[in-house]
């Protein structure tokens, strides 16, 4: 007998006794905590900003003020057309490395680690998000869920071509845990928090 089929005759024979039952995940996300307040103090924690506003039009007053926008913004959502450019979509992905801006739209936000779950439905291109200097993502402030487990309740099912959590600007750390933020991708995040 090889080796090998003598160690998984041995692990054969000394299988548990009993099946363990896997535990309950429904108590995840049970404890009261501020939703709104922890995903803010998240957000900051991990390098990224966030913008309380009322509508689109704070969005753009923001933007207007913060970014250079004579720069090359896009975005996929049609409020931003006097800021931003749409019809960029069909583009190749490579021409968009002198992008400045990216605005875009997530389904929901997460506040255990303030990730935002974007599709290939809101984001043009899936390099978009990635490929600009800088990030913006407007979510509304009704569709924050606790946890990740809420979270991936929530897309279980759901279909999609591609689809991410983003969380924080693009950081890395190295062995002397000297963090570097925008390392592989936009250099700062801005998430819009709309009514």
């Amino acid at each position: 007998m090889s080796s090998k089929a003598e160690i998984l005759k041995k692990i054969k024979q000394n299988q548990p006794s009993s099946i363990t039952e896997l535990p309950n995940l429904g108590v995840l996300g049970s404890e009261q905590f501020d939703v709104l307040e922890t995903y803010k103090t998240v957000l900051k924690n991990i390098g990224g900003d966030f913008v309380e506003v009322p509508d689109y039009n704070a969005v753009i007053n923001f933007i207007k003020e913060n970014y250079d926008v004579e720069k090359r913004i896009i975005t996929t959502l049609p409020e931003f057309a006097e800021i931003a450019s749409l019809d960029w979509n069909n583009d190749d992905p490579h021409s968009l490395q002198n992008v400045e801006l990216t605005i875009i739209k997530a389904h929901f936000g997460v506040s255990e680690n303030s990730a935002l779950w974007v599709t290939d439905d809101v984001l043009g291109q899936r390099v978009s998000p990635f490929i600009a200097q800088y990030l913006a993502i407007i979510v509304e402030k009704k569709t924050i869920l606790p946890t990740m487990q809420q979270a991936y309740d929530k897309i279980g099912n759901q279909e999609y071509g591609f689809g991410t959590f983003i969380a924080g600007p693009s950081k890395t750390a190295d062995i002397e845990q000297s963090l570097v933020l925008g390392a592989h991708g936009a250099r700062g995040l801005v998430v819009f928090l709309m009514d």
